[in-house]
């Protein structure tokens, strides 16, 4: 999602001017129950399975630890690969991305409130 400013309505005011904000685009990807939780995760253990990650998450449901994987996904931030066995083994790990994110998790974890 990219911010923009609304187009003026009087004479002599500016057009609309496009101003992407990369702070929100990432904030929204970010957005949504677990998924902090789950990049964090990510990140301390590396690379690691779904049964792994749903020991790790203690409380989320199984429906929604592959919902918030797909969509980390989708937005970049994770990775996975599918090894076609039975039954199929599904390693999920971070991103480029996705460790930059954890690396500011890790500094706002510092943060005492």
């Amino acid at each position: 999602m990219e911010t923009t400013q609304k187009k003026a309505s009087g004479p002599g005011e500016r057009d609309a001017v496009h101003i992407p904000c990369t702070a929100d685009t990432l904030l929204r990807k970010l957005w949504g129950q677990w998924k902090t939780h789950v990049i964090y995760v990510l990140g301390e253990q590396q690379a690691c399975r779904f049964g792994v990650l749903r020991r790790r998450i203690t409380g989320i449901s199984p429906k929604v630890l592959t919902t918030r994987l797909r969509e980390l996904e989708a937005d970049g931030l994770v990775w996975r690969e599918q090894e076609h066995t039975i039954p199929p083994k599904v390693t999920y790990g971070l991103t480029e991305t996705g460790f930059a994110v954890h690396a500011v998790l890790k500094d706002i974890e510092k943060i005492e409130v």
